[in-house]
């Protein structure tokens, strides 16, 4: 589980989180919605530890995260997977030295023992025979499944999504959202995804939190978010609904 207690951050004086304070539990996939500039990513960045709280507490389980130096995190970071929005493949390596980087990194184990690794998960994301191939090979899918297997090559205990379906048509965004959902379940991790994608929302959100204007404006379980009495959240959905059927007509 991961929780946030009353965080705050500001930029050059801006409040972008105002007293936030949620949990996430293991083992399920959680999303935090809300328009561009509401804060979603700053509070996704925060509890990452990409940013710094100016105030508040995060915690791992029941470790508080803020309250640890740089080298106390560093065990938590090896627990710590993360999907970027564009992938962030590095251009120049193929896909087995890219999914292979954090082994590299984190890990003394012996190339044998990393390229086992590399293989099982590349087989996991159904990419098998693609580990000679380069990011400019890949379509916009396969590097998205490419950023997974990265992200779970350390079989990490927690998984960080950052609009993992942006720039996927909608067929391609349901097979990278049951991936990540079937990954989380199957190796109990606690996940948690930013997305604008409210198909991701009614198919895999097991918890939902919408952030709104820098807070905490509603939560629940995708159950709930269509007879939710908030007019902030109704307007999003419908918002969301109309431009993902304005961009399925073009």
């Amino acid at each position: 589980m991961i929780r946030g207690e009353h965080i705050v951050k500001s930029f050059e004086g801006r409040t972008v989180l105002d007293d936030i304070s949620v949990s996430f539990p293991s083992g399920s996939t959680s999303l935090i919605i809300g328009r561009s500039g509401s804060g979603k990513t700053v509070l996704l960045k925060s509890l990452v530890g990409l940013h710094e709280v100016d105030s508040g507490a995060i915690y791992y389980d029941d470790v508080c995260y803020t309250s640890l130096g740089f080298a106390q995190r560093k065990a938590i970071r090896r627990d710590i997977g993360m999907i970027f929005q564009g992938g962030a493949l590095l251009d120049s390596s193929s896909v087995e030295e890219n999914v292979k980087l954090p082994l590299d990194l984190f890990t003394d184990q012996s190339e044998e023992e990393k390229l086992e690794r590399v293989n099982f998960c590349l087989k996991r994301v159904r990419l098998e025979n693609a580990n000679r191939l380069y990011p400019a090979e890949l379509s916009g899918g396969m590097i998205k499944r490419v950023a997974i297997a990265r992200a779970i090559v350390m079989n990490p205990r927690y998984l960080f999504c950052d609009e993992p379906n942006s720039g996927l048509d909608p067929q391609t965004s349901v097979v990278i959202d049951n991936l990540i959902s079937d990954i989380t379940e199957e190796y109990d991790i606690t996940t948690i995804i930013n997305t604008h994608d409210m198909n991701s929302v009614m198919e895999i959100g097991h918890k939902i939190v919408f952030i709104y204007e820098g807070r905490k404006w509603w939560e629940g379980s995708k159950d709930d978010i269509l007879r939710a009495d908030n007019p902030e959240l109704s307007d999003f959905v419908f918002a969301s609904a109309m431009a993902k059927r304005a961009r399925g007509m073009r």
